[in-house]
């Protein structure tokens, strides 16, 4: 399975949570709500999930072995980072304003 599209769907200023975006594979499968988190000086993701009736969360999709999340992982950080030097965040400022 071949990530074949990254997009923004939208940047935030504050918190730990930066972006949230959308990864289609193999131009056939699109998948939405994969969240970019900065935490403890370290970029990750956190993929869509959905809220139990005990207060939990569940992952809906998520990459089965270490090997196909860290690639995933890579693929999305670095469209994050690619995109944020023309980001518009959620409150309306633009990166050049951020720093």
């Amino acid at each position: 399975m071949v990530v074949t599209d990254i997009k923004i769907r939208k940047f935030f200023n504050e918190g730990p949570m930066k972006a949230v975006v959308s990864v289609t594979f193999d131009g056939a499968l699109a998948v939405h709500d994969v969240k970019v988190i900065n935490a403890k000086d370290k970029f990750f993701i956190v993929m869509p999930s959905r809220k139990n009736p005990d207060g939990t969360y569940r992952d809906i999709v998520h990459p089965i072995n270490s090997d196909f999340r860290a690639e995933l992982e890579g693929a999305v950080i670095k469209a994050y980072f690619d995109g944020l030097a023309t980001a518009e965040f959620a409150d309306g400022d633009t990166a050049a304003d951020a720093e």
